[in-house]
């Protein structure tokens, strides 16, 4: 499974605004529910579901890097999008440090083996402090899609 499959070039957010948790939740969400990823009407079901996942324990990993995800029965494939805050945001991350990169992650409820895959592949290159670098000095929606597509290449070759 490719980043470029499940990651909404559309949805991308290359300057997020919001400064807290649940304000950069709801705006990934948003940008996703604006891409075509699920209906207008269940956008709070989502950030109420991915909010619900964060009670159980941070999604920040560490490193300046989150991974916000859900299982959904709203969505009928796995999307994803990304976000770079340029400040940070307390994330209650693993290390106690600020978060900058965040994948948001929402799969079907019936496909927990796609979440996993996608969770898996998200995870391989946040572990890549290369791409991590590249990523928080993307500008645009094209320079982050470029870095994804690079990732996905480099699996091809690995």
């Amino acid at each position: 499974m490719k980043l470029t499959e499940f990651v909404v070039r559309e949805a991308i957010i290359p300057d997020a605004v919001a400064q807290g948790k649940e304000e950069i939740i709801r705006e990934m969400v948003a940008s996703l529910r604006a891409s075509g990823a699920f209906p207008a009407s269940e956008e709070e079901s989502v950030v109420a579901a991915i909010l619900k996942r964060e009670e159980l324990g941070s999604t920040g990993i560490g490193n300046g890097v989150a991974v916000p995800h859900t299982k959904h029965s709203v969505v009928d494939r796995i999307h994803a999008t990304v976000a770079i805050s340029r400040k940070g945001i307390e994330f209650a991350s693993l290390d106690g440090e600020n978060v900058f990169i965040l994948f948001l992650v929402v799969s079907p409820t019936d496909r927990p083996g796609d979440h996993l895959r996608g969770l898996e592949n998200i995870s391989r290159h946040l572990r890549n402090n290369d791409f991590c670098n590249f990523l928080k000095q993307s500008q645009t929606v094209n320079d982050i899609w470029e870095l994804l597509l690079e990732g996905d290449d480099s699996d091809q070759s690995a």
